[in-house]
């Protein structure tokens, strides 16, 4: 498992939620819709969507 930026291990949902979020945005980057430094921004927001959608 991962560790979040405290040191403590991600759980398996938190860890899958990074790596959905990390391909669409890479993605979005090879496509050429998004901007490599929109990243931060980005990526902040696809983590909260994903998050959301997993929750509901």
């Amino acid at each position: 498992m991962g560790r979040d930026q405290g040191g403590q291990a991600l759980t398996a949902k938190e860890e899958a939620i990074l790596k959905v979020a990390k391909e669409i945005v890479v993605k979005f980057i090879e496509v050429g819709r998004l901007s490599p430094t929109a990243f931060p921004d980005t990526f902040a927001m696809v983590m909260d969507t994903v998050r959301r959608s997993l929750e509901e």
